[in-house]
């Protein structure tokens, strides 16, 4: 018998020591970091109402409880009941039922009022039809991806479960090293923007962190070819953890299953779903482009069938001396901060991936409270010592400035936009100003991914602000669905009504005008002299937005004529062009002080990284002096070691 089957035998016995006569165990085992508990009575245990809570206290395990599938009641008998217990305001439209796990997935506009108080309601649809309740919100915007997400882990059930099974013994395997170490290896993104990835490795464990693109060098990639990472194969990684989905931070996780990585990746269910729309969105913008994407599309669904989502603040093991928690970044939907407990209170280090330290109309700002953290990987993007951002109340300002006098002189407002996060940052200041009358309402055109973002940020409002959260739950007050804006699905002959026609608000990806459908509105919009281009968010060095900020008039486009041949389109722009800060998902120079500053507790070391040169030693320099900290601006391809 394997050292995991003798722990599981021993789970058994203290759990059964704990139950009362009338509860029987059929089963023990673990899918993942839980443990899951089958059982012939699922309603006496659903009666039993702390029953889960203290076992899970006790082990100090995550616990899900299963019922046998031979004691399942038949779906068409148990669904009217279901229906019953559950509020009618709470909105079901689907109940899908898997006898394979004793699971019903109940889809509703209204998930809270499923789950009830404390859970109640759960139980009692348990107590009363034996089945598990799994909820899922119904998405008030439609959304494709999410649909498309659900549907595949449906049908991928049986080899998912599969997949939690090996992965569930690898993680309570027997730790097989005696000496104690940690150190982390950069692999990209030092004194650079782009292509986030770090290994993170103990004695026992190495785990990805991040493994992104760079945005315009589409042939600079992380350092994956190292030892450290899958120099040694594949199986060298037990974990991948991914703090956010942009490019720069996920685009290159499917690759890691084109080169044999069969393991878990850990995020939050917001960005497995980001994930998969835009690492397709990827390939598609490579392919239309005529370059030879990395990976195909089938790695992107081994990359979803492999994601094991994580709430904010849930301890998870995810390897024998490994512990890993998700926190709330600011930056985008569901980005995190990720902090690793190694060992037993060994060491503890957090990666902050992207943040955004203060409030935004979206998000609640960073956590930056932690039980311990000795050293910190932050984020510089602005860590410049001039890179102070505009006051977000300045910046919408500003903006509103610009589109009056645009609109007023009858010319167009473009700006190129992240799809995810800042164009519906961007949506809820331009849905107020018009409907305060502060600007004129015209119409707000989306055009690239940002309505299928948007559909997404609506399907998780839990990771939004309270306010928002509350006015999403609404219908006839959801922001997103104000009547100005409209989804550009008509291709070219839609750019072409909307150049033809009156005034307009035009949010396009990509946001550093690397690829996408903001090329074509260059050529639509561009030579217009009474329209505006407006820079909302970072440009990194390299790429054709940084140019046009910088004052470039004469830009070369390639054309879908000329891929290929070596020749391209110049295209002279009239349209003014503004920068207005502020609306970066990023904190700045302040925001990453503050950050520091109030850290609780406040680290040892700290790392600056994910920006260019200067940002990163500039960082490094002012917390060093602030608050005597030791600071490093590492190169890539450094092994820092910690104890």
């Amino acid at each position: 018998m394997s050292t995991v089957d003798q722990r599981l035998e021993e789970l058994r016995a203290q759990i059964e020591e704990e139950l009362p006569p009338d509860i029987s165990l059929s089963e023990v085992k673990y899918e993942g970091p839980e443990l899951v508990v089958y059982t012939r009575d699922p309603k006496r245990f659903a009666r039993k109402g702390d029953l889960i809570r203290q076992l899970a206290g006790k082990l100090r395990k995550r616990i899900t409880v299963r019922p046998d599938p031979e004691v399942l009641m038949e779906p068409r008998e148990a669904e009217p009941l279901i229906r019953d217990v559950i509020p009618e305001e709470a909105g079901v439209t689907d109940l899908d039922f898997h006898a394979d796990t004793g699971e019903v997935v109940i889809e509703a506009e209204k998930p809270g009022m499923v789950i009830g108080r404390h859970g109640s309601t759960l139980r009692e649809i348990t107590q009363e039809v034996g089945w598990t309740p799994e909820v899922v919100r119904t998405p008030p915007i439609e959304s494709s991806t999410v649909s498309n997400v659900r549907n595949f882990l449906m049908q991928e059930r049986d080899e998912r479960r599969h997949v939690l099974e090996r992965v569930g013994r690898q993680i309570h395997r027997e730790r097989m090293a005696d000496d104690q170490w940690v150190r982390i290896t950069t692999l990209g993104c030092c004194r650079e923007v782009g292509r986030a990835a770090f290994i993170l490795s103990t004695a026992d464990t190495r785990i990805l962190i991040d493994c992104g693109d760079k945005p315009g060098a589409e042939d600079e990639v992380p350092y994956l070819q190292v030892p450290e990472a899958l120099g040694a194969g594949a199986s060298n990684i037990d974990a991948v953890v991914l703090t956010h989905a942009h490019l720069d931070h996920s685009a290159l996780v499917p690759l890691l299953f084109k080169y044999g990585y069969d393991g878990p990746i850990y995020t939050t269910e917001p960005s497995r779903d980001l994930m998969g729309l835009l690492s397709l969105d990827y390939l598609d913008v490579a392919a239309k482009e005529g370059r030879t994407p990395p990976y195909d599309s089938e790695m992107v669904r081994e990359a979803i069938k492999h994601t094991i989502p994580l709430e904010y603040g849930d301890v998870t093991d995810i390897a024998p001396d490994v512990k890993l928690t998700l926190h709330n970044a600011g930056h985008i939907l569901g980005s995190a901060v990720a902090h690793f407990h190694v060992g037993d209170g060994f060491y503890n280090v957090a990666f902050s991936g992207d943040i955004h330290y203060d409030d935004t109309r979206l998000f609640n700002g960073a956590v930056n409270d932690f039980p311990r953290v000795e050293t910190l990987v932050l984020e510089s993007t602005y860590g410049g010592r001039n890179d102070y951002q505009t006051d977000q109340e300045d910046s919408e300002r500003k903006l509103k400035e610009v589109i009056r006098e645009t609109t007023t002189n009858g010319g167009k407002v473009l700006i190129p936009a992240f799809a995810v996060g800042r164009s519906q940052e961007l949506m809820l200041v331009l849905e107020e100003a018009m409907r305060e009358g502060e600007i004129p309402s015209v119409p707000v055109h989306l055009d690239g991914m940002i309505w299928e973002a948007t559909a997404i940020h609506t399907t998780y409002p839990e990771y939004l602000r309270d306010e928002l959260r509350d006015r999403i739950f609404h219908e006839d007050e959801n922001p997103f669905l104000a009547d100005e804006f409209n989804h550009v699905d008509g291709g070219k002959d839609e750019r072409q009504e909307i150049r033809d026609g009156g005034p307009c608000i035009v949010l396009s990806t990509s946001g550093m005008v690397t690829g996408g459908p903001i090329m074509s509105w260059l050529r639509h919009i561009g030579p217009d002299p009474d329209s505006t281009m407006v820079f909302v968010g970072y440009q990194a060095q390299g790429t054709l937005g940084r140019r046009i900020q910088k004052g470039h008039d004469e830009i070369h486009l390639n054309d879908r004529n000329t891929i290929g041949t070596g020749r391209s389109k110049t295209l002279s722009l009239e349209m003014d062009v503004e920068t207005v800060d502020g609306f970066s998902g990023h904190a700045d120079r302040q925001g990453l002080e503050n950050f520091v500053k109030t850290m609780n507790p406040r680290p040892e070391k700290v790392l600056c990284v994910h920006g260019d040169e200067s940002s990163t030693q500039d960082l490094s320099s002012a917390l060093y002096h602030k608050f005597d900290m030791r600071t490093f601006a590492p190169r890539n391809l450094e092994t820092f070691r910690f104890k």
